[in-house]
């Protein structure tokens, strides 16, 4: 390996991984080439159930199908703690189904107070299946060489994202969501990620796919019930061709039409495995049909997906992709030319996301752009984790804490289109107090700080301004000069 200067060592860590560990600083070697290192490492991005630390961890089926069977206990609690009140109680209200499936008391409804000690005592199901994903995955980050490709499981798990905000379902699936339709696939095809996040229940759920009927279909006559666009929507808008990429009204409500049918199995288990994908043929909307100019013949499940092949190549998709990934590793203004040579890699190495990986990391841009971006507060925790705690994260919950604090709570974005990926929103005068008080919490709870100035050393190398290494030298405490350090420019910027 060649020799590297500071700041491109300061870049690798930075701007495409989560922050240097204590020793990171003085790897010899070029910069580049520890980014290419990583890519290059089999199964670097896999969280293993085979290893015994994650043995809590389940698969999508079987936490829906938890999830699934414990809202029935609930419900049935909730039936009996009414009964409970008196024998004359009259009767309860009407259970409805709301967008995702997930069942809800009617307007008016409030039992809490009488519902079973029990209920109070232990953290619901889906709440222990979402900390131990949560401890997977903050234990995965800490131990990645560079956590590049960590980011790029970050990026692509909010630009497919879900929410834990929809409901208990879409809690218990967003972990194993992340690991069998976003890990598998961050240095695979684009095509292939795109197959398995609109098959996968979470996806369904939080799109409200599953209670999409086709008008026409059986099911449909029967029981009345019409499309909802969601799913079709932000495959569109957010996941491929992006606003302005040439779609139109009448392509969304088309495409809901061939969606139809995709859903998932519920606890009668009566379409598949309760928790499973399963595709309803009674609720599919039969017939051809036409999107972007182009006939789709009818025939089941495999009009939908001849769609997602077809768009996951499209001109637009690359250039909406190319886009946000030049936005999240370079500047928020993205270069155009930039933005131009990584949609033409991926139109000509067929979405291979290997390859676009490797593009990012060869773009002169990278290394000749200042860093002026803001750790996102998911790469801020990261980085504190890094540089300052070791072993595993046996308790999830102070950084699951760190990230409600700062606007950013984990696999909750507010929308469909995810977080933001703009520096101005991380670096307001309220987010940085926040950061700081963090950066203080985090100081005080080292055992062992040493000296900052020999951890700023390890960390952050020459890279290290002399306006910070003056400031860290005369703190008046240990813990000052450590929250200074985590305060930073060389370890808040990326």
């Amino acid at each position: 390996m060649a020799p590297t200067d500071p700041r491109e060592r300061l870049i690798a860590f930075n701007r495409f991984g989560l922050g240097a560990r204590p020793g990171d600083a003085n790897i010899a070697g070029n910069a580049r080439d520890l980014l290419r290192h990583e890519l290059a490492t089999r199964n670097i991005g896999m969280i293993s159930l085979d290893d015994p630390a994650n043995a809590d961890l389940r698969g999508t089926t079987a936490a829906i199908a938890e999830s699934l069977a414990a809202n029935h206990e609930r419900k049935l609690e909730r039936a009996e703690a009414a009964m409970s009140i008196s024998p004359l109680a009259p009767p309860m209200p009407q259970v409805t189904m709301g967008s995702a499936g997930a069942e809800m008391a009617s307007p008016g409804a409030s039992l809490a107070a009488a519902a079973p000690a029990k209920a109070a005592q232990a953290p619901a199901i889906e709440q222990q299946i979402f900390r131990s994903e949560a401890r997977a995955r903050f234990d995965k980050m800490a131990t990645a060489p560079v956590g590049f490709v960590e980011r790029l499981v970050h990026f692509w798990s909010n630009h497919f994202c879900v929410s834990v905000a929809k409901d208990n379902i879409v809690r218990a699936a967003a972990g194993p969501y992340e690991r069998e339709a976003i890990r598998p696939f961050v240095l695979g095809r684009f095509a292939d990620m795109l197959f398995a996040v609109e098959h996968h229940p979470a996806m369904l759920f939080f799109l409200d796919n599953q209670v999409s009927i086709g008008p026409d279909s059986r099911a449909g006559q029967r029981s009345k019930r019409g499309l909802n666009e969601n799913l079709a929507r932000e495959i569109f808008e957010l996941h491929t061709l992006g606003v302005g990429g040439g779609y139109t009204q009448s392509d969304v409500t088309t495409f809901a039409r061939i969606l139809t049918g995709w859903t998932v199995a519920g606890r009668d288990g009566r379409l598949g495995e309760p928790g499973s994908f399963v595709f309803n043929a009674s609720a599919h909307e039969p017939g051809d049909e036409v999107i972007l100019g182009k006939t789709y013949a009818g025939g089941g499940i495999g009009q939908a997906e001849a769609v997602l092949a077809d768009i996951a190549r499209h001109r637009s998709t690359a250039e909406h992709i190319a886009s946000k990934l030049v936005r999240h590793f370079i500047a928020d203004d993205p270069p155009g030319q930039a933005v131009a040579r990584l949609a033409k890699i991926f139109l000509d190495k067929d979405g291979d996301l290997m390859a676009v990986a490797h593009a990012l990391i060869e773009m002169p841009e990278a290394w000749s752009t200042p860093l002026n971006k803001i750790r996102s507060p998911y790469e801020y925790v990261a980085a504190i984790r890094r540089a300052v705690y070791r072993g595993s994260t046996a308790d999830p919950g102070q950084m699951l804490g760190w990230l409600t604090a700062l606007g950013q709570p984990l696999w909750q974005p507010p929308g469909p289109n995810g977080f933001t990926d703009i520096a101005a929103a991380e670096a307001s005068p309220e987010g940085m107090k926040v950061r700081l008080d963090i950066a203080w919490q985090a100081a005080r709870q080292v055992k062992d700080i040493g000296n900052p100035s020999t951890l700023l050393d390890a960390i952050i190398g020459p890279a290290a301004s002399p306006e910070t290494r003056q400031a860290i030298a005369r703190a008046e405490s240990k813990q000052q000069g450590l929250a200074l350090l985590l305060m930073s420019p060389e370890f808040q910027r990326r």
